[in-house]
Parts: C-alpha cells; sequence; structure tokens
C-alpha cells in the first residue's frame, strides 16, 4: 500500500557535491545519481525531475536548491530523495526551509537511501538532528583548518599554494624559492624602481624572458601589479590583514620593495629611452625667461635658442660647438691632481678602518634591539592570549613591531657594507674627479653632457653664456684656488681641507 501511494506522489531528485567538500566518503554525483535511481526503482519512486547541482552547502544562496524548493511550493511535487539530508542542508536556513516544508504538509515524502525520515514528530526530531550534525560538522571542519592556518601562520608559514617565484616543499611543509622564476620577479622589481618603466613594458620584457604564471599562461598587467605589492617576496606573510614574520627565503630586499611602493605611489610616469637627434635638446634653460633650450641646423651647423613659449625673449642663438667648449671648461674647474687624488684616498681609507671599528658597537645595539623585539611580541601574544588586550589592538602593535623587526634585520645584514659605503662613494668621487680632466679633452658630447650632469645641475644659458650651479662635493673643488687642487701647492698649505673633510658624506651620484 505504501509502495502505491509513493508511486502516485510526485518526488523530485536532487544530488549535491561540491569541490571544497573533503569527504573521501562523499559520493561523486555520478554514483548518487546512479544510487538514487537504483533506489528509486526498488521502492517504486514516482520520479517526476532531476536537480543536479556542484555547490557548497555552507551557506544559503544554492541556484538549483532554492529552485526545487520553489517548485515545491507550487505543489509541483511532495517529496525529495536524496542521498543523505547532508546533500539538502548544510546551515541552518536551508535546514529550516525543509523542516518547515514538513510542517506546513507541502512535503510529506523524503527519502534517503541511508537515512530513515518519516513526517511524524519522531521524523522531524530525527531530521533536525541530521541537519544540525551536518552543519556541525562543517563549522568544525572549518575551525579545525582555521586553527591550522593560525598555526602555519604563527611560525612563519605560507598556508596555502605557492605563490609566483616559490614552489610548495612537501618535504620541508613550507615554500622555497623557484630559482628560474624568481630571477625574473627580482628584475621586475628593479625595473620598476628606476620609475622608467611601465608596467605594461616590464609585462612585455619579462614576459619575453620566459616568465609564465601557473598551467604555463602568459602573466597579465594586472599580475604584475599584484606582485610588484606583495610583501611576501622580502619575507613577509600578509593574511586577513595581519602581518607575519615568514620563515622563507626572500626574494628581494625591503629596501627594494618600498622604493617600489614609492614610485608606485607618486604615479611617477616612466620616461620613454628615445633618442634625441639632438645632443642638448631639453637639457639647458633660458637663462633670462627660464623657457627650455632648443636645437636646430642652420647652414650645416647646430644652434641652441629659447623656445620662447612664455613670453618675448630677445636672447639670441648660441652656437652648439661653442657651448660644448664651455662644458668643457667648467669640467676643467673639478679637476683634481693626481698627487691630492692619491693623498685624500689614503685619508679616506684610514678613516674608514676607524669608523667600522667604532660602529661594530652600534651593530651590537641593533642586535640588542631585535631581541628586546622579540620579547615584546612574546609578552604581546601572551597579553592578547590572557584575554587583556583585544584582537585589533594586539594586530595594530604587531604590526608596528614586525615592521621594526625587518627593518632592524635588514640593517644588521647590511651593516658591514653600509657602513663602509659613504667612504666607497667618496673615494669613487676622489678618482672620478682626477679623471676630469680626460672628461673635458672626450670628443664624444654626449660624454662630456653626461659628466656636467653628473657633476651640476640647473644648466642655463644667457648671452651666449653657459651658467650651471656644482653639486657638492664637485663645488668646493670648482669655488676653490685651482692652484690648490692642481698640485701646486701640498695638503697641509689647503685651507679647503677641512671644509672638504665636513662634506665628506655627500653622495657625489
Amino acid at each position: 500500500m505504501d509502495n502505491i501511494n509513493l508511486q502516485t506522489k510526485k518526488i523530485f531528485l536532487y544530488a549535491r557535491k561540491s569541490t571544497d567538500e573533503p569527504e573521501r566518503q562523499v559520493l561523486s554525483i555520478e554514483a548518487q545519481m546512479f544510487e538514487l535511481r537504483e533506489f528509486a526503482k526498488k521502492e517504486r519512486l514516482n520520479i517526476v525531475r532531476e536537480f543536479v547541482e556542484s555547490k557548497t552547502a555552507k551557506e544559503p544562496g544554492r541556484e538549483i536548491f532554492n529552485e526545487m524548493v520553489a517548485c515545491i511550493e507550487k505543489n509541483e511535487a511532495e517529496g525529495i530523495l536524496a542521498w543523505h539530508p547532508d546533500r539538502l542542508a548544510r546551515n541552518s536556513i536551508d535546514g529550516g526551509r525543509i523542516i518547515y516544508l514538513v510542517d506546513t504538509g507541502k512535503i510529506t515524502t523524503l527519502k534517503f537511501p541511508t537515512f530513515w525520515f518519516d513526517p511524524t514528530p519522531q521524523g522531524k526530531f530525527m531530521l533536525s538532528i541530521a541537519f544540525g550534525q551536518s552543519k556541525y560538522y562543517v563549522d568544525n571542519l572549518s575551525e579545525n583548518i582555521k586553527r591550522g592556518i593560525r598555526q602555519k601562520l604563527r611560525n612563519g608559514i605560507w598556508p596555502a599554494w605557492a605563490p609566483l617565484g616559490y614552489v610548495n616543499d612537501k618535504n620541508a611543509r613550507c615554500i622555497a624559492v623557484d630559482k628560474e622564476k624568481a630571477k625574473y620577479i627580482k628584475r621586475a622589481f628593479e625595473m620598476y624602481a628606476t620609475g622608467e618603466y611601465p608596467l605594461a613594458q616590464i609585462r612585455k620584457i619579462i614576459n619575453s624572458l620566459g616568465l609564465v604564471g601557473k598551467k604555463g599562461k602568459m602573466l597579465s598587467v594586472s599580475n604584475y601589479q599584484y606582485m610588484l605589492k606583495n610583501k611576501i617576496y622580502y619575507g613577509m606573510i600578509e593574511y586577513n590583514g595581519e602581518l607575519y614574520d615568514g620563515k622563507h627565503e626572500p626574494i628581494i630586499t625591503k629596501k627594494l620593495f618600498d622604493s617600489v611602493q614609492e614610485v608606485m605611489a607618486n604615479k611617477s610616469k616612466p620616461k620613454s629611452p628615445k633618442l634625441k637627434p639632438y645632443v642638448y635638446r631639453g637639457f639647458f634653460r633660458c637663462g633670462e625667461c627660464g623657457c627650455f633650450i632648443t636645437t636646430e641646423t642652420q647652414k650645416g651647423h647646430n644652434y641652441l635658442r629659447c623656445t620662447k613659449r612664455k613670453n618675448p625673449c630677445p636672447q639670441r642663438y648660441a652656437r652648439e660647438d661653442a657651448i660644448t667648449s664651455q662644458i668643457r671648461e667648467e669640467i676643467k674647474k673639478v679637476s683634481l691632481s693626481s698627487a691630492w687624488a692619491n693623498a685624500s684616498i689614503n685619508y679616506f681609507e684610514n678613516e674608514k678602518m676607524k669608523i667600522a671599528q667604532a660602529e661594530s658597537s652600534f651593530a651590537q645595539k641593533a642586535r640588542d634591539e631585535l631581541v628586546e623585539i622579540e620579547t615584546k611580541l612574546d609578552r604581546l601574544l601572551d597579553l592578547q592570549l590572557d584575554g587583556n588586550l583585544s584582537q585589533a589592538e594586539y594586530t595594530v602593535k604587531k604590526y608596528k613591531l614586525i615592521l621594526a623587526k625587518k627593518d632592524l634585520e635588514e640593517k644588521i645584514h647590511l651593516f658591514g657594507r653600509k657602513s663602509n659605503n659613504r667612504f666607497e662613494l667618496m673615494i669613487a668621487f676622489l678618482k672620478e674627479a682626477n679623471q676630469a680632466e680626460k672628461y673635458a679633452q672626450q670628443e664624444n658630447p654626449e660624454r662630456i653632457r653626461d659628466f656636467l650632469k653628473k657633476i651640476g645641475s640647473n644648466f642655463r644659458i644667457a648671452d651666449r653664456t653657459l651658467a650651471c650651479d656644482f653639486k657638492n662635493p664637485f663645488k668646493i673643488l670648482a669655488e676653490a684656488e685651482p692652484r690648490l687642487w692642481r698640485g701646486e701647492a701640498t695638503i697641509a698649505q689647503n685651507p679647503n681641507f677641512e671644509n672638504w673633510r665636513k662634506g665628506r658624506d655627500s653622495n657625489s651620484r
């Protein structure tokens, strides 16, 4: 009798399995369909329509499930056939909808090969427990996964698939540098940090070198933009708005990363490396009105003239070769004799040794500060775990300490090179100044122009005369009495030596 009644009732078949379900025991959709159809034949169920869905039931909003429920509310069917109640619902809203339809008589039959149901108080109670167990399983599984992720992050381990430039090391259970792709990623950061390359050009160059994404796909401009903002490449992990100190090997330094962010923030417009037809076009400004000086050719000679874009300007043309001769004379002003250069280099080498010894104590102080920050982080975590600090306060304070720790680590790592860097720059300047005379005698006007740009700024022409402002420390050489720098006086007789010593930290570049 029951079988006859079931044959007269219209029943929907519903099968579901989502890709995010880790349960191996859950049958595939194909297997569910086969088992449910066999079960329907055995039980003589009158299936009028089949609903198949590949979507998680953790949250409400499944389109096909909602469509099936809407059809039941329209009395197009009186029951549902599914493999188990957890196929119908794993959240309280969808589970409640099914039970409410049973309460209102819209659903009179629920059939499961693995679960018994009868529309009685006891049956509805057992169905509620089944839905509750399904929800408990999902919630517990989610919490376990989150707990595992949090533990990985605390240990400095990236908790997901390795980002571009890294690979998942199954043995070490962390990410390791992909040597082949890492060099291209580092090159992309270095190129962008110069401010001379737009993202589209970087993409074209780096892609042509062989950098590809997952499954060999070519990277887009947005991929490069995301990559250049990703802190993981300098050793940090940013997850859900919180920063963690990663244990993986960084591909770039924090200094390079910060340079890239500064360029990106300022929206600097990269300069196209276009060759100009004239050596000095766009290099000088008019000394009277401030407009750019342009170049044009008349009767086989190049002439420099004011563009006069602001107001009428009375300045006359100047021959390009005459200006080149004046540049040579300006360069000679910063020429340093070999005797002076060698004596000064020896002096700075000795100073470098003295300061290196003094700065070793500073390096130790930085290491002590690093230990102090580690202690503060441990105390901060204890306060948060004991409930004396809110999650928001903990995140803010931890963020500041993590950044301070990373800065100190980089300072310690680069300390030896940084302590000597200023002396190396000064020694390089001395050697360059010693070669100024040779630069002035160059026949190549581009090299003469580039050296002038290195030693000076604010280049202008007025009344066919070149003028510029020398950069430190070249300015000291240019303003001093020539004989004092050219070997006509000894170092001890030079009144400018003390001033030069005070300015020895100037960056000649």
